[in-house]
């Protein structure tokens, strides 16, 4: 249980990558509040056995105006968290010639800029009590690029500057910010992709396989927990080897 107590918040939470980490930080002890568009599928059972705790909140986090009220809110009825994992993003593919800017613009939002906010204002309180690990979810593609996802890359190369920036600022009070780069994850982001897209891929993986939600919870749940206490301003790569 080596989240026992500790109380974290966490989004994009509704399925895929979110999912599995509320789920997990739940089955190790941890009362989680999940944001996300819809309400999780089969997290309830996860709760049952593990006798945790689920608040769920639907709210568009592409909606900037409204994050930082609804998050100053829950930590006024929460006192604060001890984790903050800002998961959520979304995608809006093309080619940099074709791409429009408001698709550019809204996967900024969405990626980059809500995940700011909310780090901003969980960080505060955070650094009141001293204490707090911040994960931020950036991508391979965030490091490497990749062609047709210009915004994305942009937006994940930010979240990475982010991510040091922030834990160069919080490390003094005692919290801890830190980024996981996932890889090629077998989420409804990657269902969409052809199955011969999928093949070329898998052959540039050294692992030979795509990785799973659940191999990215495991490595939340190690910068969540204590056991990852010297560790921040850190992007740790889940790619099974794709870009060493």
């Amino acid at each position: 249980m080596r989240l026992q107590d500790k109380k974290a918040l966490v989004t994009g939470a509704s399925r895929g990558i979110g999912k599995a980490i509320a789920g997990r930080f739940i089955a190790e002890g941890a009362e989680v509040w999940g944001i996300g568009t819809k309400e999780p599928e089969g997290l309830a059972e996860r709760i049952s056995e593990a006798k945790g705790k689920l608040h769920w909140i639907c709210a568009d986090l592409g909606d900037l105006a409204q994050v930082e009220e609804l998050v100053e809110n829950l930590i006024k009825d929460t006192g604060g968290f001890d984790v903050l994992v800002n998961n959520a993003g979304i995608t809006r593919d093309n080619l940099s010639f074709r791409m429009n800017l408001s698709d550019f613009q809204k996967v900024l939002d969405v990626n980059l800029s809500s995940p700011f906010i909310i780090a901003r204002t969980v960080g505060r309180a955070m650094i009141r009590q001293r204490r707090g690990s911040i994960i931020n979810m950036a991508s391979v593609v965030g490091i490497h690029g990749n062609g047709g996802q210009a915004n994305y890359a942009a937006a994940k190369a930010g979240v990475i500057g982010f991510t040091k920036s922030l834990a160069q600022e919080s490390a003094p009070r005692g919290v801890r910010v830190n980024a996981i780069a996932p890889g090629f994850i077998a989420t409804d982001m990657t269902s969409a992709m052809t199955e011969d897209a999928k093949e070329k891929t898998l052959a540039l993986i050294p692992l030979k396989r795509m990785g799973t939600p659940d191999d990215i919870a495991a490595a939340a749940l190690f910068l969540a927990s204590d056991e990852s206490a010297y560790i921040t301003g850190q992007v740790i790569t889940v790619d099974g080897g794709m870009f060493m």
